[in-house]
């Protein structure tokens, strides 16, 4: 019969306290619930305080009475109601069995810090030839009566220490376990048939705990029978991701198959990476739905991001550049063919049918622009970009030709380019910065009432600090000549036009109150 025992052994004393055990089917034990081995902890701790200074005569007194009163029957009968709580503690689907307990007959000890050493024996007793003994932390027991041919037959660890012993000793000690409760459970198992079955319902974090002992005893069915467990249940979250794929790794040095649960987290498939992407960026720049499209783009920047902030994304970073960059230069002539055809003469003459198509295409791709930009921005390579849009004079020659409420989105492109020029995210040469400024400032001047009132995505601080700090960043000749001209502007639309007095008061001091001598940049000319 299956039976467990809660021990306690002091000096002179020992104290013996029944707890419930599940037992298997094929009529042995499983792992006793993880509350029998905590509560044993927790009450082995108390235990292990400081020596308290000797007591008073009045305090001998008050402990003999105590002593006496705990011989009473009513204490007996409340005990007794404690290990009834437990026992409700278990399953009600899994059988129970209780051992009797043994009242408490040798006197407390005057001592009071003695070494105690708690332990839990279970097993049939009567009809093992082995009895494993495993020490855990803290002085925590357990001892196992179990048989010689099970352990052999399922286990290479047991097989090889069993052999070793010459002549045969009824009793194996195994030292330092770091999982006494989970070593337990696992030499549980090889007594039964169906080890996946009994693996259900458990948590990824537990399995991985049983799987990490059948490694250590070499017990290669429970090995499989947790991996196929792994391969099946869903993983909750990145961490529980990643310990089961560092978990899975380590028996991939050891020989062991692995494949079917790596393949959630990794592919075989020939086609690279760069395909892949250049396939979700087409899907999301010809998607017409504006709803999926913004999302998507949001997911993909994000994406994106988390992907450029990992040390080992230098490799991929360059195949993503190549294939953004194709795509912009798709996007861009798109763009330049639509801005033609709204350009024509007789375009507002054309059927409804015909121009807002034409409309809507030229947002989009404005916006798939602008898309491709940020990402660009944010793995430090729309150097490039900048170069390309800073070339575009056909395009800003048809700006001026087509009412605002079609032409703006592309405005929302110099501002953005602006911004990040401004902020440092990139850094393109001195002749692009001028070419640039001096191609698309002005349409983004004429752009600029529209943009502050019509979208909601367009920070006009942010944007006029941009602005302002790109021009500073040009030869004085040349900040000259374009605040000037900003001044011109700003002077006859007011609120209309980009407030830049912040850089044009940083451009007067460098003029006018404290100009740089050519011949040493470090000395200020006397006055």
């Amino acid at each position: 019969m299956a039976e467990i025992r809660l021990t306690r052994v002091e000096q002179g004393q020992t104290k013996i306290r029944n707890v419930p055990i599940a037992v298997t089917p094929e009529g042995f034990w499983c792992c006793p619930s993880p509350i029998v081995f905590q509560k044993s902890l927790k009450t082995q701790n108390p235990l292990n305080k400081p020596k308290s200074s000797p007591p008073n005569s009045s305090t001998s007194v008050q402990k003999k009475q105590t002593s006496e009163n705990e011989k009473k029957p009513g204490t007996t009968k409340s005990r007794t109601g404690l290990v009834t709580d437990e026992q409700r503690s278990w399953s009600s689907d899994a059988p129970v069995l209780n051992a009797s307990r043994v009242s408490e007959k040798t006197p407390r000890p005057k001592i009071e810090n003695v070494p105690r050493k708690v332990s839990i024996e279970f097993g049939e007793s009567g009809t093992s030839d082995l009895k494993v003994i495993l020490l855990g932390k803290q002085g925590f027991a357990v001892k196992l009566s179990v048989h010689r041919s099970i352990l052999m037959e399922n286990s290479s660890y047991f097989a090889h220490k069993i052999s070793e012993q010459q002549p045969i000793f009824p009793c194996l000690e195994i030292d330092e376990c770091d999982d006494v409760e989970i070593y337990v459970e696992t030499v549980g198992l090889m007594y039964c048939r169906e080890l996946r079955q009994r693996l259900i319902k458990q948590s990824v974090a537990r399995v991985l705990r049983i799987l990490k002992v059948a490694e250590q005893l070499g017990f290669p069915s429970c090995i499989q029978s947790c991996l196929e467990y792994l391969e099946a249940v869903p993983w909750v979250g990145e961490e529980e991701e990643e310990n089961v794929v560092s978990s899975v790794l380590r028996l991939q040095d050891e020989g062991i198959g692995v494949t079917p649960v790596l393949k959630r987290v990794s592919s075989d498939i020939s086609k690279p990476p760069k395909d892949t992407l250049s396939h979700i960026l087409e899907l999301v720049l010809k998607s017409n739905e504006e709803r999926g499209r913004r999302e998507t783009k949001s997911i993909v920047l994000k994406l994106l991001r988390e992907n450029n902030s990992l040390p080992s994304s230098s490799g991929s970073s360059y195949l993503c550049h190549d294939t953004l960059y194709t795509s912009c230069r798709s996007c861009l002539d798109s763009l330049l063919s639509l801005f033609k055809q709204s350009a024509e003469p007789d375009f507002t003459n054309k059927p409804v049918d015909y121009r807002e198509p034409l409309v809507k295409s030229m947002a989009i791709e404005a916006d798939n622009l602008t898309w491709l930009l940020e990402i660009l921005a944010n793995w430090k390579a729309a150097d490039e970009f900048a170069v390309m849009w800073a070339r575009q004079q056909e395009l800003a020659s048809l700006h001026s030709k087509l009412p605002i409420m079609l032409r703006h989105h592309v405005s929302m492109i110099t501002a953005r380019l602006l911004v990040g020029i401004g902020r440092g995210e990139l850094l393109p040469s001195k002749d692009t910065r001028h070419l640039l400024l001096q191609t698309w400032l002005q349409p983004l001047f004429n752009d600029y009432n529209w943009l502050q009132h019509g979208s909601r995505s367009f920070d006009r601080k942010v944007v006029e600090e941009g602005i302002g700090r790109t021009i500073l960043t040009l030869p004085l000749e040349d900040q000259q000549s374009i605040l000037l001209s900003w001044l011109e502007s700003f002077l006859k639309a007011g609120d209309n036009c980009p407030n830049l007095q912040r850089a044009f008061e940083v451009w007067w001091r460098r003029t006018f109150i404290r100009p740089y001598a050519e011949s040493g940049y470090h000395q200020q000319p006397e006055q």
